[in-house]
């Protein structure tokens, strides 16, 4: 018997997900949790319309200071850190 995904798990694992990159044990631990709750299909499917509507942005289109913003509190995030005050 696997362990059951959380949502926690669910949203950090998503864009592996849509890329096809999780292991097939992860991905049926994961499409398990997407049939039993209604909020993490939600968000998958938000995150679905996301890259369909901005997948055709690239880096070039980031202004160089939104580029940096973004850095930062990704790298922030992952470390626990309160993003920073947009300017």
């Amino acid at each position: 018997m696997t362990e059951e995904l959380s949502c926690q798990e669910l949203v950090e694992l998503v864009t592996e997900y849509l890329e096809g990159a999780l292991p097939p044990g992860d991905v049926e631990r994961f499409e398990t949790h997407l049939a039993g709750c209604r909020g993490c299909r939600n968000y998958l499917e938000q995150m679905r319309h996301t890259i369909q509507v901005v997948g055709h942005l690239t880096e070039d289109h980031v202004a160089p200071e939104a580029k940096e913003t973004l850095l930062a509190t990704f790298r922030g995030w992952k470390r626990g850190e309160t993003p920073p005050s947009p300017a």
